[in-house]
């Protein structure tokens, strides 16, 4: 096992994307303006402060912490976030928004607490996949083991509700199983419970359903549940091959919701065109085979399955979100790592991409 310096070619591509992000939220901000928006002011610095500026510093923090010690603390770390999580229901600290309450108000900053459950929860299952060794594939250490870490971040989402931040726990936490070596018929039977469940959710919770049958017929309600996908939809195929050219962007202003949050694709792709689109994607595709790369050279098994959970918590969110502007998959309220506006989701991307530099930096001889 060697130290060196970090991946250069992942720390280039994340470079890349966080630059390349905050000129198209940059772009995507100033839509607030036609819509005669006075509160220009904070929503660049929750951006470009607390959320790239602490970020980076998270980042730097998290390059070089020893990854020994997120394994030795995983269980405190944990259960640390399983309680800031739940912090959003007790009054007067938590705050709704958009039918959801998932968030804390701290000294005037709201924050989302969930969101470093999602790196909290791979520790965890890194830690423990790693701790059980050959005992992945028994059903009390492989899928017992599996349940009970995910069942505590489960309730808490489902109670906010926020079924996005779910939905990517459960899949990077799956990969994480997958890479410790779980069978293929426990991989299905969990995928087959997630899906049987999210059935359940769309019967009991009329918001759920409302999406899932928007995304299977979404000329329903164009003013209404339909309308933000197909207001998507125009902005990414008025783009065109080459965009209409960087800020030169229409639906930004007046039609497209949400153009700095889970919107800024359709933004992006407007002015950039399928070429700038295309780019987007493939920048994210290559990371998250970097970041396997990463991990089948890791020093150890609890780096290696973390390195998994990592990239694919991070490239999962993305195309998540790229998926449900295209019509391809429900609309969740997920970001684009690294690009969308959200202070907490930005600093705690930025945090696990700079484990995922650390794991790097020890590795096994080539």
């Amino acid at each position: 096992m060697r130290r060196s310096r970090i991946d250069t070619t992942l720390a280039f591509l994340i470079a890349l994307l966080v630059v390349g992000g905050a000129f198209i939220f940059a772009s995507a901000a100033f839509g607030l303006l036609a819509r005669g928006s006075s509160g220009m002011t904070s929503v660049f610095f929750s951006h470009l402060v607390l959320g790239i500026g602490t970020g980076l510093v998270a980042l730097l923090f998290a390059v070089n912490i020893d990854v020994g010690h997120l394994r030795r603390y995983a269980p405190y770390i944990f259960v640390a976030a399983l309680i800031a999580t739940a912090l959003v229901f007790v009054p007067h600290l938590g705050a709704s928004h958009g039918g959801g309450r998932r968030w804390i108000i701290l000294l005037g900053t709201s924050l989302q607490p969930s969101e470093a459950m999602k790196l909290a929860t791979l520790i965890m299952a890194a830690a423990y996949f790693a701790g059980i060794k050959g005992h992945v594939n028994t059903i009390l250490y492989g899928l017992g083991g599996f349940a009970a870490i995910v069942i505590g971040p489960s309730l808490l989402l489902l109670l906010q509700p926020d079924l996005g931040t779910l939905g990517v726990i459960g899949i990077s936490s799956l990969s994480i199983f997958w890479a410790a070596g779980a069978r293929k018929r426990d991989i299905a039977l969990m995928v087959l419970i997630g899906l049987i469940a999210l059935a359940a959710l769309a019967y009991a919770k009329p918001y759920v359903r409302d999406r899932v049958q928007t995304f299977l017929d979404p000329s329903q309600g164009q003013l209404e549940e339909s309308y933000q996908i197909r207001q998507s939809l125009i902005a990414i195929g008025s783009g065109q091959l080459l965009g209409r050219g960087f800020g030169q962007g229409v639906q930004k202003f007046t039609y497209l919701p949400e153009p700095m949050g889970d919107s800024i694709f359709a933004v992006a792709s407007e002015e950039l065109g399928f070429a700038g689109a295309s780019a987007i994607i493939i920048l994210f595709t290559l990371f998250v085979l970097r970041g396997y790369h990463i991990a089948a050279r890791a020093a150890d098994p609890f780096a290696k399955y973390l390195a998994v959970g990592i990239s694919t918590y991070l490239v999962c969110e993305a195309f998540i979100n790229i998926a449900a502007l295209l019509g391809l998959a429900p609309l969740t309220g997920i970001p684009l790592t690294f690009i969308s506006q959200g202070g907490t989701a930005m600093m705690v991307s930025l945090a696990s991409a700079g484990v995922l530099l650390s794991i790097s930096r020890k590795r096994h001889k080539a």
